[in-house]
């Protein structure tokens, strides 16, 4: 009896324990591992007549920001804002676009959970409007496959930044918003104080083109496409495949340079095909990556940089056993048009690339962002965002007639944008038979001045002797100079300063008569490097052109 007593009291207790336990954890919020960004916001009502991508943008604050001016109109004013997605419609929708039409000279500092497609980076001028694609999280499903779950079905992106101009009570919101999908059609968006609305739905009269199906999105055109190839995937690595294809008529590339973000930690362990600019091992040996990888030699390692610089090799490398034998590498980053030369056309390159945890899985495969490429005279490329495609096909490396695939695949569409007035170049200088002096580009030529002259962009060219196109830029001044009293020409008080061209080319009329004209052209290569393959491109209207042949070395 005393022994069921003895236990009948030890229970009491331990229930009395569990209770005043229980009672003690119901006073703490118990984290389910969410963020507050994570929670939907509260329903809008706009939303029960949308059947589509209901679209909108928030203006959250504003704020004066320094120098603090008296024209209103060059006043700096530091904005936050929010856009946001949902996809309210029956249909999956796969890499959202957005526009936004900004119009108060805006520059866009940060935006968390996107891209800009129409710039490389931040910060970003949008005054004319901006479109930014969705980093990570691309796709926007349905409540229908998701049983309503905001997290897959919507985007929040949160943007901050600097516009200009109206006082301290404005609502300075965009011109318009909209979805930049193909198929989409969107009215004029709906404003209520600081927030602007649209839903945007499917156009019915647009006929869906017959497509190849694919488990992701098709590959675009582009004047430069970069495809990443991962080749082989291991837990704590991967091996990568980087190739560029040049689609553009004119477009080429000289000495490439090309440069991205890593997204999660990852450094280049070894190159075949190129190299990088900076091999620094102590920003491995120094952070996440030294304690990870212990026992790693990192003065082997070929980049540690977040932003490593990446620059094709030279052609004598191109058989070298360690760092060449790449297909279509090793050009000196040279890349022609495709109507020049096909084969020159394109530039690959491979690489080992080494992971940090948590994705210590060989599933788990980031490419990386905010790619660039540019090189020392070629056009100016704008890259969007890597866009997950379907995996690469490459004939079988045994030679038979079998077809392997990458790992997994994503594409990067760069294409030509047009330069702004300061950062184009004028390179062409005229002359003729029948002319004494050579004329160069204008004064100042589209901005070769630095910041502390002022010049006007309108004003008439100096002439000068046809032999100082044979001299550099900053060696003509003394023959200017000299032309202009021998002729007796007006010398302004601030000269014209030359534009530094790496290539400049000069027109002169040899002859000219009844059955037509001829015309010789002449290029200068002011560089202490050479430029492979050269081709020089000319508009010509209402002209049957006859080139007489002769035989031309055709590098620089």
């Amino acid at each position: 009896m005393k022994f069921l007593k003895g236990a009948k009291t030890s229970s009491y207790k331990t229930l009395f324990l569990i209770f005043s336990l229980l009672f003690v954890l119901s006073g703490f919020d118990i984290c389910h591992g969410q963020d507050d960004d994570a929670t939907p916001p509260p329903p809008m009502p706009e939303l029960d007549n949308c059947d589509g991508i209901f679209v909108t943008y928030t203006l959250t604050g504003r704020e004066k920001e320094y120098p603090h001016v008296k024209n209103m109109s060059k006043q700096a004013w530091a904005f936050k804002a929010e856009a946001s997605l949902m996809n309210v419609g029956d249909e999956e929708l796969k890499d959202w676009k957005m526009y936004i039409g900004f119009q108060h000279r805006e520059i866009l500092v940060s935006a968390e959970g996107a891209v800009p497609v129409d710039s490389d980076d931040f910060p970003a001028e949008v005054g004319n409007g901006t479109t930014i694609a969705g980093n990570p999280m691309t796709d926007l499903k349905t409540a229908i496959e998701t049983a309503g779950d905001y997290n897959q079905m919507a985007v929040r992106v949160k943007m901050s930044g600097t516009q200009f101009g109206l006082g301290a009570g404005a609502t300075p919101l965009p011109k318009t918003i909209k979805l930049m999908n193909d198929g989409f059609k969107c009215p004029q968006p709906s404003r209520k104080g600081s927030r602007m609305f649209v839903c945007c739905k499917k156009d019915p009269k647009v006929k869906a083109k017959l497509k190849k199906k694919t488990k992701f999105l098709p590959r675009r055109y582009g004047d430069l496409t970069i495809e990443y190839d991962v080749l082989q995937a291991f837990q704590t690595s991967y091996y990568a495949q980087v190739t560029m294809d040049n689609n553009h008529p004119l477009g080429r590339l000289d000495h490439w340079n090309l440069t991205w973000e890593w997204q999660k930690g990852e450094f280049i362990n070894a190159l075949k095909g190129a190299y990088a600019r900076i091999k620094d091992p102590s920003e491995c040996l120094y952070g996440p990556a030294g304690r990870y990888y212990g026992d790693l030699d990192f003065s082997t390692v070929a980049n540690c940089q977040k932003k490593p610089i990446i620059s094709d090799l030279p052609s004598e490398r191109a058989e070298d056993e360690k760092v060449g034998k790449v297909p279509w590498c090793c050009r000196n980053g040279t890349v022609l048009p495709p109507i020049m030369d096909k084969n020159k056309a394109r530039s690959t390159f491979q690489l080992q690339v080494f992971k940090m945890p948590p994705d210590d899985n060989r599933t788990a495969l980031t490419p990386p962002i905010k790619w660039h490429i540019d090189g020392v005279i070629n056009p100016k490329y704008t890259c969007g965002p890597p866009i997950r495609v379907d995996a690469t096909e490459f004939p079988d490396p045994s030679g038979l007639k079998a077809i392997s695939t990458a790992v997994a695949s994503w594409q990067i569409v760069c294409n030509i944008t047009k330069p702004k007035p300061r950062e184009n170049r004028c390179c062409v200088s005229f002359s003729a038979f029948y002319n004494e002096s050579a004329i160069p580009c204008n004064t100042c030529a589209c901005g070769g001045c630095d910041d502390t002259r002022k010049c006007n962009p309108n004003a008439s060219p100096l002439l000068l002797p046809p032999d100082a196109l044979l001299v550099p830029f900053e060696n003509r001044t003394l023959k200017a100079r000299a032309w202009a009293k021998l002729k007796h020409m007006r010398v302004p008080s601030k000269l014209p300063c030359g534009d530094h061209c790496p290539v400049s080319i000069n027109w002169h009329v040899s002859s000219d008569h009844k059955e037509g004209w001829t015309a010789r052209i002449t290029l200068f290569n002011w560089e202490n490097y050479g430029f492979d393959d050269w081709f020089a491109a000319e508009k010509l209207t209402e002209l049957v052109l006859r080139i007489q042949g002769c035989q031309v070395n055709n590098n620089l």
